[in-house]
């Protein structure tokens, strides 16, 4: 995606918002059958847990998080396989890595510091998340600050108020301010879709931050009781594409919150293939919001090589 293709938004057309359908029976056994029908294995299974490892936005977002833990998650997202598992699979050239880095605004300096020179960006949480209830000034501060800090990513959390009350006048311009202030650093906008209700008020909060100009959609905080499921990003990937074929613009898509296991990361990867094709599978337009899901790659990278299973202990996220 060059900077071009970036998403740079479209005047709000409420004909179009007012016209999606969704049909919950059909996402939902389109889901299904495609998880039972593909089955990875060996060397492609292998190769398959490469490209996710490389989607992960490694994630630390606890309230006992300190500068210490963000600085070991770093060194993590810089050497995410341990060096023997590089020699035995023979990625020396490869050089794995994550795609970016995600904490809370207070640990952006110390997360840029460590990640200097190494290309991973840091993305901050902003917008008052995970609730999203600061007033509109404060949130767009937030935004400026973590920029200013050194954020090349910030992940947003709308208002799910508009949503509900169908105000998607006020969901655009809420995302447009936050679009503006976030200038070159790319925007993602969390649409806490197990608190959305509805498959179509999540398919039409997904075309109102594309229009607005977000650069990626993004299920959810990983705090609410519900969320990423594959139903639900079905609905958003399908906006996604509508989108993109009606305007050209890319977006990116981010599930988070729940994906732990390097299975689950397959379906995503098997999902965004099938909906959207090969180029969507890359960083620059998927990622995963998880911090456990490394862990279990690595484990499955380690049994593919040696045909046993290690302790999750022995490869730490943080």
């Amino acid at each position: 995606m060059t900077q071009e293709s970036r998403n740079k938004g479209i005047p709000l057309n409420l004909d179009w918002v007012d016209s999606v359908q969704m049909n919950r029976s059909a996402i939902e056994r389109r889901c299904s059958t495609m998880t039972k029908r593909r089955s990875i294995k060996k060397d492609w299974q292998a190769a398959w847990l490469l490209k996710s490892l490389s989607c992960i936005d490694l994630t630390t977002l606890s309230s006992d998080d300190t500068a210490e833990r963000v600085k070991r998650l770093c060194a993590k997202a810089l050497q995410p396989l341990r060096p023997k598992l590089i020699e035995g699979l023979d990625l020396g050239k490869l050089k794995p890595r994550v795609a970016a880095v995600c904490v809370y605004h207070a640990f952006v300096k110390t997360a840029v510091e460590v990640l200097q020179n190494s290309g991973i960006p840091v993305a901050a949480v902003s917008t008052g998340f995970p609730h999203g209830l600061n007033p509109l000034l404060r949130r767009i501060e937030e935004i400026r600050d973590s920029v200013a800090a050194g954020a090349q990513e910030i992940d947003i959390v709308i208002t799910r108020a508009h949503v509900f009350s169908q105000n998607w006048h006020g969901l655009y311009d809420e995302i447009t301010s936050f679009r503006e202030v976030c200038g070159n650093a790319h925007l993602k906008t969390i649409l806490g879709t197990g608190e959305l209700g509805t498959f179509r008020n999540v398919a039409k909060a997904s075309l109102v931050c594309m229009m607005a100009g977000a650069d990626f959609i993004k299920t959810s905080t990983g705090k609410e009781g519900v969320n990423a499921t594959l139903p639900v990003s079905l609905v958003m990937l399908r906006m996604i594409r509508e989108y993109f074929e009606n305007t050209g613009y890319y977006v990116g898509f981010k599930p988070a919150g729940g994906i732990r296991t390097a299975r689950q990361s397959l379906d995503w990867l098997v999902l965004m293939k099938e909906e959207l094709g090969r180029e969507w599978m890359e960083p620059k337009l998927f990622r995963f919001g998880a911090s456990g899901l490394l862990t279990d790659i690595e484990r499955q990278l380690e049994h593919h090589l040696t045909g046993r299973y290690s302790a999750a202990h022995r490869q730490p996220a943080a």
